[in-house]
Order: C-alpha cells, then sequence, then structure tokens
C-alpha cells in the first residue's frame, strides 16, 4: 500500500520589538513531510471542504484539539491513580469479594 505525502507547514511568528512599537516582523516557514495513507488523505481533504479550510488548516486545528485532549486525560488518569493510591495509604479500602458482591447485587449478575 503506497502513501501519500502532504506537505505540514508551520509558521511560527518571531517579531522584534522596540518601546511600544513592532519594529519587524517575519514569518519563517519550516516544513516537514508526513505520510499518509490515500485513506488518511481524503478523509483530511473531506474534513477540511467541510469546514472551508486547506488540509494543513484542517490538519493543525484537528491536531491542536486532539492533543489537548491527551493532555487533559493524562492529567486525569495521574488524578485518579494518586487519589486511589492516596485512599490505599489512608486505609479507605474494602475486600474486593465484598465490593464485587455488591456489583453483582446491584446489576442482578449471578456468580
Amino acid at each position: 500500500m503506497g502513501y501519500a505525502h502532504y506537505q505540514v507547514i508551520v509558521r511560527p511568528q518571531v517579531a522584534i520589538a522596540s518601546g511600544a512599537r513592532w519594529q519587524k516582523h517575519l514569518t519563517i516557514f519550516v516544513s516537514k513531510t508526513i505520510p499518509l495513507k490515500p485513506e488518511r488523505q481524503a478523509e483530511l481533504e473531506e474534513f477540511a471542504r467541510r469546514r472551508g479550510k486547506t488540509p494543513a488548516e484542517a490538519l493543525d486545528e484537528a491536531l491542536a484539539a486532539y492533543l489537548e485532549w491527551e493532555s487533559q486525560d493524562f492529567e486525569e488518569a495521574v488524578r485518579g491513580i494518586q487519589q486511589g493510591y492516596d485512599d490505599e495509604k489512608a486505609g479507605r479500602t474494602r475486600p474486593a469479594d465484598e465490593f464485587l458482591g455488591d456489583i453483582r447485587r446491584k446489576h442482578g449478575i449471578s456468580r
């Protein structure tokens, strides 16, 4: 299976300030080719078309949204693990047989 190549251009903006006025504004182009499966390319182009964006803009927005979600999900997982650890250390636990029995009774599950 072949891969199509989509060129993604990142445009960080650099400005030089003097006092309250901008003296110079530079745009730096960094180019990286990322291989995409043909079906992913088609999906990206359709995704972009529905949003009235270029594929690069749509990809950048989708990637930013995903990375933000993933970061929040990771942080929530760490907090949950820490809470479980703190509960165990403080003795806020109960035997697994008791817990599982409660779940079975609550949901009408036989052993």
